[in-house]
């Protein structure tokens, strides 16, 4: 499993890095113009995004959009190694800390929320929800986390060229409920 996911890696960073030099911030925009519309959503409802890192497809834009409807706002924090994400309130033009591998993030002084919304950066997602991450376990483990407390929506944020065939699985991974690329949702499939 280990040693699949590691070479599924590899080939991912690869697609990513080609569809970020082929879209550019055109694509956060794309992603923008969708809203959460899908989802059900309503303003008021907390939703989390990420401060994207190298070629991650920014959700910079469509953060801003849900600020202005009204949504309340989340980015996580690491605690540490093995531990699930803090989400921290989180406001468009709020101050930041730079944390591990040059992410920002809330600064310490952010209360924690439970988001409803969990808008999730990968490497690879395939039809059926199932998703590619970096290997650290950050997103499952807060997850599964939050899924013990809430009902909670996972969004996978990607470039449409990082659908696979298939992600392979472990145990303890947990499923996204929709991936939002510049094409459009994809609702995800139940194996």
């Amino acid at each position: 499993m280990l040693d699949a996911k590691k070479a599924l890696r590899a080939e991912a960073q690869n697609l990513r890095k080609a569809a970020f030099d082929k879209h550019g911030p055109d694509a956060s925009r794309r992603l923008a113009a969708y809203g959460l519309d899908f989802l059900g959503a309503q303003p008021g409802s907390i939703v989390s995004g990420f401060a994207a890192i190298r070629d991650e497809i920014n959700p910079a834009h469509l953060m801003t959009w849900l600020h202005a409807e009204g949504y309340r706002l989340a980015l996580p924090a690491m605690e540490g190694k093995g531990l699930p994400l803090v989400m921290r309130a989180w406001t468009p033009g709020d101050a930041m800390a730079i944390a591990a591998w040059g992410i920002a993030e809330p600064l310490d002084d952010k209360p924690a929320v439970d988001p409803d919304v969990v808008l999730v950066p990968l490497l690879a997602f395939d039809s059926r929800g199932h998703r590619l991450g970096y290997g650290g376990g950050f997103y499952d483990r807060t997850l599964a986390r939050l899924r013990t407390i809430k009902k909670v929506t996972a969004v996978g944020i990607a470039y449409d060229e990082q659908k696979v065939d298939a992600v392979p699985v472990a145990s303890y991974d947990q499923r996204l409920d929709w991936v939002l690329t510049p094409s459009g949702p994809h609702h995800c499939l139940d194996a």
